[in-house]
């Protein structure tokens, strides 16, 4: 059934305006600069002037694996932990979601990895089977320091809902690890480790790094190219690693850790992801390069929620609060660049032939947080259509 949704502020490419979109058959129709367009027949939603931007495309989100795995060593049932994740990403405001789950099994196994398999199935069922209100698509995230990355891959990767993979390699004292300082507060904290058993796990770590990675990292690039999987590198830090990653047709710079690694990156012609966090919270939580200094160089084009589902939005609008950016180039990094990272390019954007995924975003001025106690402009989701159905 066709709907309208006026008197909104929408959010386009290159502009702002106040008008009305026309909805039909799960496609936008029709932009209209009447904001209280009405149409005999169609049946109308006032949006109180909110603002409406094209819905939200998450490339990496760790959060599925939390619903599963609600607490050390117990799992939820798999397909109702991707019902409750799609609950949460929906409300956040996310239309389409590429959830990252890590394959690979290395020391100190914390089970998830060895319940990939499970859990890609269910996320591919339930999309299937028509049980979510997003979008959603599988993020293999490919551990290649672990001896059984490529056998998972081979399990679960030949999927059309395998849309992309990265090449991790967590090893301690190289890329988001660097600082063995920052891994050792990490796992000491998450994993209560003793200084002996830290000791042993990094040891352990880099034994198996210098035995797969190399090897992994090239199975996995041609595995990703015979099925035109988009590839992603994860944490390169060096120009080493950017050769690296070009020469393995790498499309998506994931989390640069230094400046230097996001200038070559763009340099190489790839699309530079950060986390979304890393905005909200004013910097990067392993002591890398802050999000906000490569906005200001020009290298930076999405931003993904990673560990917290609402950052996103709420990294735009503290973004447009603070005159860093604006309101179409906010969409873009959390809509726009990252369904063209995705080769999604019926969406990603509020224009007329689009797939009618929108929210409606309230703002709230001079909330103070935590991390802003002066306040700044605290975006609310009001109403999320993916397709023209109301999911949120």
């Amino acid at each position: 059934m066709p709907l309208v949704l006026h008197n909104a502020r929408i959010v386009l490419e290159n502009e702002v305006i106040h008008g009305s979109v026309l909805i039909e058959n799960g496609m936008i129709a029709e932009i209209s600069h009447d904001p209280q367009l009405s149409l005999d027949g169609v049946p109308g939603e006032d949006m109180g002037a909110d603002y409406l931007l094209p819905g939200l495309v998450e490339l990496h989100t760790d959060q599925v694996e939390s619903h599963y795995q609600p607490r050390p060593k117990r799992f939820w049932d798999p397909i109702q932990a991707v019902i409750a994740h799609d609950a949460q990403m929906a409300a956040s405001g996310m239309t389409t979601v590429l959830d990252a789950m890590r394959i690979g099994s290395g020391p100190g196994e914390n089970l998830i990895s060895g319940n990939a398999r499970t859990l890609v199935n269910a996320v591919i069922n339930a999309a299937e089977a028509g049980l979510l209100r997003a979008d959603h698509y599988v993020h293999l995230r490919c551990e290649v320091a672990t001896p059984d990355v490529v056998d998972v891959f081979d399990e679960v990767g030949g999927h059309e809902r395998v849309r992309m993979v990265s090449l991790m390699d967590h090893t301690p004292g190289q890329r988001q690890y660097a600082d063995i300082e920052a891994f050792r507060t990490y796992m000491v904290g998450k994993h209560n480790m003793t200084e002996m058993q830290f000791g042993e796990h990094v040891s352990e770590m880099r034994h198996l790094s210098a035995k797969f990675s190399e090897n992994n990292r090239r199975r996995m690039v041609g595995r990703a190219h015979d099925r035109g999987i988009t590839i992603a590198a994860h944490d390169d830090a060096t120009q080493a690693h950017i050769d690296e990653s070009t020469a393995a047709g790498v499309r998506i710079s994931e989390f640069p850790t230094t400046i230097l690694a996001a200038h070559a990156a763009r340099a190489a012609g790839q699309l530079i992801v950060m986390g979304a966090p890393n905005i909200v919270r004013g910097g990067s939580h392993s002591g890398n390069v802050a999000a906000s200094d490569l906005l200001r160089l020009g290298l930076l084009d999405i931003l993904s929620s990673d560990y917290v589902p609402s950052s996103p939005l709420h990294a735009v609008f503290l973004l447009f609060s603070r005159g860093d950016i604006t309101l179409p180039q906010g969409a873009a990094l959390v809509s726009g660049n990252p369904a063209r990272a995705a080769g999604l390019d019926d969406r990603g954007v509020i224009a007329p032939g689009k797939r009618a995924d929108v929210v409606r975003v309230q703002t709230y001025e001079g909330v103070a947080t935590a991390q802003h106690p002066l306040g700044s402009s605290l975006p609310i989701v009001r109403g999320v259509w993916c397709e023209g159905k109301r999911v949120a």
